[in-house]
């Protein structure tokens, strides 16, 4: 993803991970660095996006957000129901480590 998310890229990624979730994915990065601006609706869209990894019983993280991304997170409270990582290295450490150890267990 890049520029700016907005209905129109929102709706573009719905449908990007819904047609992965159907192709038997369920873990989901979201890679933000490119990302400069969200508008209302790319936020309905991060929302829903979450919903319906959720609802699959799939796991949504992302990473590499903007210092205005963040503090647009911070303002909408929705910081605290993403998972957001540093960089895509620090998710890589952290929770592909772990789902591995879970494959394995």
């Amino acid at each position: 993803m890049s520029g700016i998310l907005d209905n129109v890229r929102g709706n573009e990624l719905r449908r990007q991970v819904s047609g992965l979730i159907t192709g038997g994915a369920n873990t989901f990065l979201l890679d933000m660095k490119e990302i400069k601006l969200i508008d209302s609706s790319g936020l309905g869209a991060l929302i829903s996006v979450m919903q319906i990894v959720q609802s699959a019983n799939g796991k949504l993280f992302i990473c590499s957000i903007s210092e205005q991304v963040r503090m647009l997170f911070q303002l909408t409270k929705v910081d605290r129901i993403f998972q957001i990582f540093a960089d895509q290295e620090e998710f890589n450490r952290q929770i592909l480590a772990t789902l591995e150890v879970d494959k394995k267990g």
